[in-house]
């Protein structure tokens, strides 16, 4: 179904509020991939708070243009699914988790603030843990010199609680 002007304006208008608080785009081909298996990449997603749409490659193009996402550009040829995300690596982490298991969806390309990145870019974005696991390991650390000078002192205190008793 062919969209008229005023639809497409507004699909360009839509895609560009996303892009331009997005840090990262996704690209990947989906030729041959059921509808079904495209049904949960969706549901996915959306559950990680990626924008994730099918848009005919000249719209997505006007979309970037004049962006840090316009290098991505000359990757928009063929069937492709954009995911859009506001954290770095949620979208790289939702397509690229999806596409381990399922071989029809081929990651072609990304970008993560305005630098391109290929296949093996946005695999290795990917494998960076999210921002909530970075934040544990943070407090981990942070807590770790404490929790271990209040151990010290317990045994400490408990050595000279044996020693008088």
């Amino acid at each position: 179904m062919s969209l008229n002007l005023n639809d497409k304006k507004a699909v360009v208008a839509e895609v560009s509020a996303k892009v331009a608080t997005a840090q990262t785009i996704v690209v990947a081909e989906y030729r041959g991939i059921q509808v079904g298996h495209l049904t949960q990449l969706r549901a996915s997603a959306r559950a990680q708070g990626v924008y994730m749409r099918v848009l005919k490659n000249t719209l997505a193009r006007r979309a970037v243009e004049g962006t840090a996402f316009a290098s991505l550009a000359s990757e928009m040829t063929g069937p492709l699914i954009y995911a859009i995300s506001d954290d770095a690596v949620a979208a790289a982490k939702v397509v690229n988790d999806f596409a381990k298991g399922n071989d029809k969806l081929v990651v072609k390309a990304g970008n993560y603030a305005g630098k391109s990145l290929d296949k093996a870019g946005v695999v290795a974005l990917a494998s960076i843990p999210s921002r909530e696991v970075l934040l544990a390991q943070l407090l981990g650390m942070m807590q770790a010199p404490v929790s271990g000078f209040a151990r010290g002192l317990a045994a400490l205190a408990a050595k000279k609680e044996a020693e008088a008793a």
